[in-house]
């Protein structure tokens, strides 16, 4: 009997123990509440900022008016130039502008002309400097107007510009036909002029 009551208690003083420490392990030594920002300095002008995510720094741009809502008269669309038509001196048409060529860092370096040929057949893309290309533009109905100062024969004999897209190509072609040329060889010819040795006729 005594035995069995004191399993009982050890297993009470188990049990009682088990239920207790989770509780004591919650009271014991509370976390420190951090401590408040310290107020902004009147002196240095108002509240302190909060470091930027990468949304505030997008709402911030938003908010403080550096996208565009509208075209100045100082600025140039590239629908103005791409597909328009280049006049020279003779007030002539010398080819329309295909493309424009960028610099990574921002600015137009050449306008890509298309030259020569006939309805866009055999035609040639000449990168042409933009300081070589002039642009008007109409005050009342604000069409824009190209001319430049080379002519359609000094066009024709530059050289042929070439994008990213047409120099893999080429490059690719050429590897294409160097591997072709090495798979195939060329078999060496007999030679015609050789002797071949008298065959023996046996007698009969």
């Amino acid at each position: 009997m005594n035995k069995t009551f004191s399993t009982l208690a050890a297993a009470a003083v188990l049990m009682a123990s088990t239920a207790i420490a989770p509780a004591l392990a919650q009271t014991t030594n509370p976390a420190t509440p951090a401590s408040p920002a310290a107020p902004a300095d009147p002196a240095m002008g108002g509240n302190a900022a909060a470091p930027a995510t990468s949304d505030t720094s997008a709402d911030m741009a938003a908010g403080s008016g550096s996208y565009l809502t509208e075209q100045s008269e100082t600025q140039i669309s590239a629908n103005d130039y791409i597909g328009k038509p280049v006049y020279n001196s003779a007030d002539e048409s010398i080819g329309d502008v295909n493309d424009l060529i960028l610099e990574t860092e921002g600015g137009i370096v050449a306008a890509v002309i298309g030259v020569g040929g006939f309805l866009g057949i055999g035609e040639k893309d000449v990168a042409v400097p933009m300081d070589l290309i002039t642009m008007s533009r109409d005050t009342e109905t604000n069409d824009v107007r190209l001319t430049t100062t080379e002519t359609a024969e000094s066009l024709e004999a530059a050289p042929e510009f070439m994008t990213l897209d047409d120099q893999q190509a080429a490059a690719d072609s050429a590897a294409t036909d160097a591997s072709t040329t090495s798979a195939t060889g060329t078999a060496p010819m007999p030679d015609t002029n050789a002797t071949t040795p008298p065959t023996t006729q046996p007698n009969n």
